[in-house]
């Protein structure tokens, strides 16, 4: 039978594949937390827990008509992002899948009235760099699923995909980690003001409304009060979380929905990236149970 062994919000933000020195430029001599908070989480807890399968919710994988999954035997190549290529460009990537996983949770999709799953594994399905950027802190021997963010979703469906995905692995012999790869509120400076707020410092937010909203968010998710992210989503989705925190929202599903109660432990300090709301939060599954 197999189990969720832990679970993780984890920012992808290109600044932390940056080289140290280039980071330190651009936040006067101190580098990102956001850095140090990827290797404790490998650190202090993959390494603990010791995965098979690491599930990584791709928020900038946007699908439509379903919820996507990688089914690959192994994905590798180089990596050039089309969003930022003068920054991430060649980046080479070997990544072993789990194709028995995702057409377990495609087949549960199919018996699943509301929802709709696809386990794709075409040859020429692009990765994204939510996925790539965490390989070279978090990655080890483990199998890797990318999961898309199906921009037509609503809360109750992503919700729905986690249920379907929880109920895949208990089928099946896994222990597997779910990582969120996003950002918080996520709304861009203008082009011409955008080098002026690079900076890691919260004090570059877009907005005071969108840290304000972002910093409840945290401290609901510190609490393991996922049933008021999940019910504040209406007011939270006013400052634009990243993929309509639908990262969060199937983790949140997988892990009991609202009856969710695992506190989260702060693994980085909230930054700012370019206006948006960054921060890496791990849940360690309870002795009880996600919900006990």
């Amino acid at each position: 039978m197999g189990a969720i062994v832990g679970a993780a919000l984890v920012a992808h933000v290109p600044t932390i594949v940056m080289p140290e020195a280039e980071r330190r430029r651009l936040n006067g001599g101190r580098d990102t937390s956001l850095v140090d908070g990827l290797e404790r989480i490998r650190s202090e807890f993959l390494d603990e827990l010791r995965p098979d399968t690491v599930v990584v919710f791709d928020t900038h994988w946007f699908t439509t008509f379903e919820h996507c999954l990688t089914a690959h035997d192994r994905r590798s190549g180089r990596y050039t992002s089309d969003e930022l290529p003068r920054g991430m460009a060649g980046v080479p990537y070997d990544v072993p899948g789990d194709p028995e996983l995702a057409r377990a949770v495609a087949e549960v999709g199919t018996r699943t009235p509301g929802t709709w799953v696809h386990a794709t594994d075409d040859p020429h399905v692009a990765i994204h760099y939510p996925t790539v950027n965490l390989l070279g802190f978090l990655q080890r021997s483990e199998r890797w699923v990318s999961v898309s963010v199906c921009q037509t979703g609503e809360v109750e469906d992503f919700l729905l995909f986690g249920q379907v995905l929880a109920q895949a692995i208990e089928g099946l012999d896994r222990r597997v980690v779910l990582l969120a790869s996003g950002g918080m509120s996520h709304r861009f400076w203008p082009l011409r003001q955008l080098r002026d707020h690079e900076s890691c410092d919260p004090a570059n937010l877009i907005s005071d409304e969108a840290r304000a909203a972002d910093v409840r968010v945290l401290g609901w998710l510190e609490a393991g009060d996922h049933a008021a992210v999940i019910d504040g989503m209406g007011a939270y989705r006013a400052v634009s979380p990243e993929g309509r925190f639908g990262h969060y929202l199937m983790m949140a599903g997988a892990l009991g929905g609202r009856a969710w109660r695992a506190p989260g432990i702060r693994c980085s300090d909230y930054e700012a990236a370019a206006g948006t709301g960054q921060a890496h939060v791990f849940f360690p599954r309870p002795e009880g149970g996600w919900t006990g």
